[in-house]
C-alpha cells in the first residue's frame, strides 16, 4: 500500500498535520501547539472539610466552690495552714498543745498584755478540730467571697471581724470583774478560734448574693447563731458570734461598691 501526500502539503510535511495560517492566532492542531487536553479523575474524591478545632474542656462550675492558689490564694493559703495546726493539736504532746493554745487565747489577761500577738495567734487554732462547722463553713465561705471581692478585702473583712468581735465580747468581760459581778478567773479564760472571722465573712457574702440564696444563708445563719446562744454554756462566744454576723452585713455597702478601673502610669515627654 502506498501512501499518497495531500495536495499542496509541503514537501516533508507529515499527513494529516495542517499547516498554520500566516497572520492568524495558532489554531488547534497546527505544528507546534501542544493541544492540552483535561483530565478527569476516573473516581470522584469526596471532599471533606477541615476539622474545627477542638476547644478547650470548660472547668466544671462545682470546682469553683474549691480554693485554689490562682483563684482564691488567701484561703487556700490559710487552709493549709489551719490543716497544719489542726494536725499538730491532734498527733503532739497534749501538755504542749494546751500550753499554747493558753498563750495564744484572747483573754482579757493577755489583750492587756500583748494584744495584737494573742489576736493573730488565736486565729491560728480551729476550735473543734477539722471537722467542726466552723472549719467547713470556712473552707465554702472565704473561698466564695474571694472569688468575689479579691484576697487583700477578704483578708480584711476576716480579721477586722475577728478582732472587733473578740475585743467588743472580752473587755465587757474585764468590766464585770472589776464591778465584782464575775469571778477574777474569767480574765483566764480559754478563747481562741477562726468562729468570729468566718461569722463575719458570712454575713459579707450574703450581700453579694442574688436574693434567693441571700435570705435563706442569713435565716439559717441566724437560726444557728440564736439557737446556741439560748442553750451556751459560753454565753461570751455565742454572743459575739452573733455581733460577728452583723458586722458582716454592715459591710455590705463597702463590698458592693465596685472598684474603678486601673488606668496605666502616665509618662512625662520631658527626658
Amino acid at each position: 500500500m502506498v501512501d499518497v501526500a495531500e495536495e499542496g502539503a509541503p514537501e516533508g510535511r507529515p499527513i494529516g498535520e495542517r499547516a498554520a495560517l500566516s497572520g492568524v492566532p495558532r489554531q488547534p492542531g497546527a505544528s507546534g501547539a501542544a493541544h492540552v487536553v483535561p483530565t478527569v479523575a476516573s473516581a470522584a474524591v469526596p471532599a471533606t472539610s477541615p476539622a474545627a478545632p477542638s476547644s478547650p474542656a470548660r472547668v466544671p462550675r462545682v470546682w469553683r466552690l474549691l480554693p485554689t492558689p490562682l483563684g482564691a490564694p488567701f484561703t487556700f493559703g490559710y487552709t493549709l495552714l489551719l490543716i497544719a495546726t489542726s494536725v499538730f493539736a491532734e498527733h503532739a504532746d497534749p501538755d504542749l498543745v494546751l500550753a499554747l493554745l493558753q498563750s495564744s487565747s484572747t483573754d482579757v489577761e493577755h489583750l492587756a498584755r500583748s494584744p495584737l500577738l494573742v489576736l493573730v495567734a488565736s486565729a491560728l487554732w480551729i476550735a473543734g478540730g477539722l471537722t467542726s462547722a466552723y472549719a467547713i463553713a470556712f473552707f465554702f465561705v472565704l473561698t466564695a467571697l474571694e472569688r468575689r471581692i479579691g484576697a487583700l478585702r477578704t483578708a480584711a473583712v476576716f480579721f477586722g471581724g475577728h478582732a472587733i468581735a473578740t475585743l467588743a465580747t472580752e473587755l465587757p468581760v474585764g468590766a464585770a470583774v472589776a464591778l465584782g459581778y464575775l469571778p477574777p478567773d474569767s480574765l483566764q479564760r480559754l478563747d481562741y478560734g477562726i468562729s468570729f472571722g468566718v461569722m463575719t465573712c458570712t454575713g459579707a457574702l450574703a450581700g453579694l448574693l442574688p436574693a434567693w440564696a441571700r435570705w435563706p444563708l442569713l435565716a439559717g445563719v441566724t437560726w444557728f447563731a440564736v439557737t446556741n446562744l439560748l442553750v451556751s454554756t459560753d454565753p461570751v462566744s455565742d454572743s459575739g458570734h452573733l455581733l460577728a454576723m452583723v458586722l458582716g452585713l454592715l459591710a455590705w455597702p463597702l463590698l458592693r461598691r465596685r472598684r474603678g478601673p486601673r488606668y496605666g502610669a502616665i509618662v512625662s515627654g520631658r527626658c
